[in-house]
């Protein structure tokens, strides 16, 4: 009996939708935010970044199937924004950051095949429990991202 309650526990929870996961989509870059050191954010915005499963290309970061992986630590707001690694993302007026529940902190990696030049990270991308934007820093700022729906 122990063992089918634990087995029906355990598929439920494989069941239940993951919160933090959504990043595998289509995003739109939409706002930049601080010192742009040598890019130009004008000519970035509007641009796209795509991860699907081991496939990500976009105006950041790019992998063609060359190893690539995706983890994520989930942050309180009050946390996050204390933590002396993201201060910069005080400066941001976007109220979706600061009224989000919970936001997720994302380290996505191509590990390029075996080819160390074409090895990437982008970190931290930073998404919200809203599912409606996301935050990579870049340079003297912060890029606003927005998904595709």
């Amino acid at each position: 009996m122990i063992a089918r309650t634990g087995l029906a526990f355990v598929a439920l929870c494989l069941a239940l939708p993951a919160r933090a996961d959504f990043i595998e989509t289509e995003w739109l870059v939409s706002a930049f935010s601080g010192e742009a050191w040598f890019i130009d954010p004008a000519a970035t915005i509007g641009a796209s970044q795509y991860f699907e499963s081991g496939y990500a290309e976009g105006v950041f970061y790019s992998c063609d199937f060359a190893g690539q992986s995706m983890v994520y630590t989930p942050w309180s707001v009050e946390d996050f924004l204390a933590n002396p690694e993201f201060a910069d993302f005080a400066r941001l007026t976007d109220p979706r950051l600061a009224q989000a529940e919970e936001l997720f902190v994302h380290r996505i990696t191509c590990e390029g095949s075996g080819d160390p030049a074409l090895r990437r990270t982008l970190y931290p991308f930073v998404t919200t429990n809203g599912r409606d934007v996301a935050f990579y820093p870049f340079e003297g700022g912060i890029f606003t991202l927005e998904p595709v729906k």
